[in-house]
């Protein structure tokens, strides 16, 4: 059979259309090795190795750990954590080419934390996205800030804030959008 253009571009919008209703299908030659992370709250001083992605399944266990170290430590309160977070940062890491330790400056906030900070910093937002356990604010141990911030730009996963003043960028899960604060 000859592959004529038109047919061609049938068929590849056809694959897209398939592809794009399945997310988990672009990422599906990506996604099947384990991921870990090695992370550092830089306010309390906790560290965790974890793998939390054994390769077919995320290991619960490993999620509650890191949800745990991603809570609101001012008010000792946990939430889940979206998962997609720690993949973000796993990809993130992996484009770079680098496995460095996640510094973390910031992952869940309860709402009364997250008005406190928006008191003293007009650079946190009303309806963050930390109160719903869908962002992380941190930087890679001994990677250029600047390099972090263009390998989550050039995956367009989620919100990206960089924030070269404070040293740390943001990243959540919800639209693709980008700014810059300092």
């Amino acid at each position: 059979m000859v592959l004529s253009r038109r047919n061609f571009m049938k068929l590849a919008g056809g694959s897209i259309a398939v592809a794009s209703c399945n997310p988990k299908a672009l990422f599906a030659n990506e996604r099947e090795s384990a991921r870990s992370l090695a992370m550092k709250s830089l306010h309390t001083g906790e560290c965790i190795e974890t793998c939390y992605f054994n390769g077919r399944h995320y290991v619960e266990s490993e999620i509650r750990k890191l949800n745990y170290l991603c809570r609101d430590f001012r008010r000792e309160e946990v939430t889940p954590m979206d998962k997609r977070l720690f993949d973000h940062i796993d990809g993130i890491q992996n484009l770079l080419g680098i496995q460095a330790e996640v510094l973390l400056i910031s992952g869940y906030r309860s709402p009364a934390t997250n008005e406190e900070l928006r008191k003293l910093s007009k650079g946190v937002a009303k309806r963050s996205y930390h109160t719903l356990g869908q962002a992380i604010d941190f930087r890679l141990d001994g990677v250029d800030l600047k390099q972090v911030r263009d390998a989550a730009f050039e995956l367009k996963l989620g919100g990206l804030g960089y924030y070269p003043g404070s040293d740390f960028i943001h990243i959540d899960t919800g639209p693709v959008r980008y700014w810059k604060y300092g």
